[in-house]
């Protein structure tokens, strides 16, 4: 069956007109809406609709779309942006299939293409029996493990595009002047900001790196919290630790009151936070304020394999690196939704009873969680560099055209098993 596809926002990146024209190819029509200049640079020489109404109006919109275009299915990346909520909703009371793309669950060289929804959002189910039975039935199907095709991807590529696309969004106030980005921030600001973190941090680097070794040589005991990006949605969806500053007045709390004395919390910065915050001096102070101030240590940079190999534990909001601390067999807390909080794998329990219970992850049912994961969210490829993006869109056209998505298929065989016997 010939599809029309309706393409909404994309990353800062050739990607998306690159997918269009391997479904184009493949016979599919293909659709796009441009929101901003950005959009339609990244689009460009293809014509785009362009939409310059305001939100509230765009069901409308997309509902005689919809008719008018024969449309069947929808493709965006990330499914919270506010332009994107109303329109998978939208979409599904239509009959469409939404087909979502995010970044890797499992990273460098991999991108997330699910169904309907990601991250916590997403249709896979986390019962561990329902893992264990889909990873026994992928064997039984005798379905290869995903191949991984490496690439260099440096992040000048990814700076390169963002900054690209925000120039030509420099215009929007003349040609979209009802736009308005999901972003909390300016990119300029946050340009800025990133770009004087990245100065500063080649004089930390060095510093830090001792103050680390020195750390892991005195085979202290310590626990170790990663912290987000304030922007994203994963933490700006949360309805009370919806930024770093809350999450570490939580944390930093239970654990004056709760973790053994003798222990240490290490926390560490993201590498694309633009310093719009100081955790460093905010750590502190609330360390002080708990009555831990030597207890808190706080990194700009470090090895972050190596503290999830030493730590006792992990506590994360919702971050995928909490499925490189399991991977590492690290006790980890979520303290939020997320893909991979699945019991068996994760504490279940609260943070204040976390700091001693410490349970340790199936290492067994986190093999099988990651099978079943890349086999049916993960596509190989990427979002910014030539290589990364030709694998992606070759693969990505393949899913997106097929009548069902690998999660799909893999429920249908599972259903079909079950009332066999």
């Amino acid at each position: 069956m010939k599809r029309h596809f309706l393409f909404l926002q994309g990353v800062s990146s050739p990607f998306f007109k690159q997918l269009a024209r391997r479904l184009q190819a493949d016979g599919h029509r293909v659709t796009k809406i441009s929101f901003n200049m950005g959009d339609v640079a990244y689009w460009a020489p293809a014509r785009s609709i362009w939409f310059n109404q305001t939100t509230s109006e765009l069901g409308g919109f997309l509902e005689q779309l919809y008719r008018r275009e024969g449309i069947t299915d929808q493709v965006l990346f990330g499914d919270r942006r506010s332009v994107h909520r109303q329109a998978v909703q939208q979409a599904r009371e239509q009959g469409l299939r939404n087909h979502v793309f995010e970044e890797g669950y499992f990273r460098p060289h991999w991108v997330t293409l699910e169904r309907e929804g990601v991250n916590s959002r997403s249709p896979l189910p986390s019962e561990p029996d329902w893992l264990r039975a889909a990873a026994q039935q992928l064997r039984a199907s005798g379905v290869s493990p995903p191949v991984s095709n490496t690439f260099d991807s440096p992040f000048w590529r990814r700076a390169a595009h963002d900054v690209a696309y925000h120039l030509a969004s420099g215009l929007n106030p003349l040609v979209f002047s009802k736009y308005r980005t999901h972003s909390s921030v300016l990119a300029p600001v946050e340009y800025a900001g990133f770009v004087r973190r990245h100065l500063k941090n080649k004089f930390r680097l060095q510093p830090e790196r001792l103050r680390l070794e020195g750390l892991l040589r005195a085979a202290g005991d310590f626990y170790f919290l990663p912290l987000q990006l304030d922007s994203d949605f994963q933490v700006r969806d949360q309805p009370v630790l919806n930024t770093m500053r809350a999450l570490l007045d939580h944390v930093i709390g239970s654990f004056a009151r709760h973790a053994p004395t003798h222990t240490r919390l290490v926390i560490k910065n993201h590498p694309l936070d633009f310093a719009q915050t100081n955790y460093h001096s905010l750590s502190a102070l609330l360390a002080q304020q708990y009555g831990v101030p030597e207890r808190v240590e706080y990194f700009e940079t470090g090895d972050l394999a190596a503290l999830l190999k030493n730590a006792l534990g992990t506590i994360t909001l919702n971050s995928t690196v909490g499925t490189l601390a399991l991977e590492q067999g690290c006790p980890t807390l979520c303290l939020a939704p997320a893909l991979y909080n699945v019991k068996g794998l994760t504490a279940q329990c609260g943070l204040d009873d976390f700091w001693d219970s410490l349970p340790q992850p199936d290492p067994e049912l986190f093999s099988l969680f990651k099978t079943v994961v890349m086999h049916t969210t993960q596509v190989n490829g990427g979002f910014y560099c030539p290589q990364g993006i030709e694998l992606a869109a070759r693969a990505s056209a393949t899913r997106l055209a097929a009548e069902a998505s690998p999660l799909e298929c893999l429920q249908q065989q599972l259903s079909s098993g079950s009332r066999a016997h």
